[in-house]
């Protein structure tokens, strides 16, 4: 994830920024962990095709509880436990709380339509630190594309009651052809109803996501709708409305604000390139991980297709440093790997080859160049 807001504002050194970018800087990954696959919602581009039913093999209690024991021992900085939505978990507030009480920062992202004020008051006395809501839109879209009418009404609540429990809540918003029309009603949300964090995905080829990749944006559409989101990040900043506007599953975002701020003699430039550098692009299987409703290891929670092993039968911590797996080894040490415009690329460093999972989808190769750069050669000074 790529905090705009902190590079674009004044804090461009020390350890906020950092963990804004990337929740630590410490050499062990954030884990993501669906903790359960069942969801209210249908919505059309879930990487996790989830619905609204009992899914078989989940992890236990117990189970869980062990899992949390082999992340605390590999010193994991922070849980996001994610779904379907980890509210349907009747031991959810046990899970968060036993993490917290083992040093794992926990964070919650929810479609946010179960949440009413005792929900919220649970969310914030079990620990949670930060509260992910994810919206399509306005109502009308969101309700269209997430498969339930009220859907919309429920989430703003849920963030409305989050919100007043002296919670950090934040919108989640995947941008694509359905939904990039609903950047403006996302952002007068972000200021109208003080929500604090605005996290704009860019949509992965994963669950359903694969069949609703027709509606991903071209490269210049997406070139666009960043555009505006960084631009309304600085209108923010200007007006001195304190707002952390991030956006994610597209390390090419980091390269395009760097290029954009170089271009124009920035002094803030250098200083960027340096902190991106240091943050080293797309992080799954090394910074960034995940664990499945069944408890499987995988690079990122888009890759479900491939798993490492299972905290049932080995601690996280053990199954992450294994190298054995050629794949875990080649994600470590990508560079020589990653084929096509990537391999010539001069900013690989600060994008990591950006997502193999959509490489994969589109090609086939899953080390091939990933689609979704919409920068040219020229842009980026690729000559071939």
């Amino acid at each position: 994830m790529l905090s705009v807001s902190k590079l674009l504002g004044s804090g461009l050194s020390g350890r906020e920024t950092t963990e804004a970018m990337r929740y630590s800087r410490e050499d062990r990954p954030v884990v993501v962990w669906n903790i359960s696959r069942s969801c209210a919602l249908h919505c059309v581009h879930c990487y996790n095709s989830s619905e609204e039913k009992t899914y078989p093999g989940e992890l236990t209690t117990s189970e869980a509880k062990r899992a949390i024991d082999g992340l605390a021992a590999f010193n994991v900085p922070a849980l996001i436990f994610s779904g379907g939505d980890p509210l349907l978990r009747h031991d959810l507030f046990e899970l968060i709380r036993y993490a917290r009480e083992k040093g794992v920062r926990p964070v919650l992202s929810t479609s946010g339509v179960t949440i009413d004020r005792d929900a919220a008051r649970k969310i914030k006395d079990s620990g949670v630190l930060y509260v992910g809501v994810s919206l399509d839109g306005g109502e009308e879209v969101n309700d269209r594309l997430r498969g339930v009418k009220g859907a919309y009404q429920k989430a703003l609540d849920g963030m409305r009651y989050c919100r007043d429990s002296g919670l950090v809540v934040g919108v989640r918003f995947t941008m694509s052809k359905k939904t990039v029309g609903e950047l403006p009603v996302i952002f007068d949300l972000l200021e109208t109803e003080n929500i604090q964090r605005g996290y704009f995905a860019h949509l992965v080829y994963s669950g359903r996501g694969e069949k609703f990749s027709r509606e991903d944006l071209d490269h210049a559409e997406t070139k666009a709708a960043v555009d505006y989101v960084f631009d309304q990040a600085r209108d923010f900043i200007r007006r001195g409305l304190k707002k952390d506007i991030v956006t994610g599953s597209n390390d090419v975002d980091g390269v395009y604000l760097y290029l954009k701020l170089k271009e124009k003699e920035d002094d803030r430039a250098d200083a960027i390139y340096n902190l991106l550098l240091g943050r080293g692009g797309n992080s799954s299987g090394v910074m960034l991980g995940n664990i499945d409703n069944l408890g499987n290891v995988h690079a990122d929670q888009f890759w479900s297709q491939h798993s490492f092993g299972n905290v049932n039968e080995r601690p996280f911590g053990e199954i992450w440093t294994d190298t054995a797996d050629p794949l875990m080894r080649a994600l470590k040490n990508r560079k020589g790997v990653v084929k096509g415009r990537c391999s010539a690329c001069p900013y690989f460093d600060i994008c990591g080859g950006n997502y193999r999972v959509r490489a994969e989808f589109v090609t086939g190769d899953l080390w091939a160049e990933d689609p979704a750069c919409y920068l040219t050669d020229s842009e980026l000074g690729i000559k071939r």
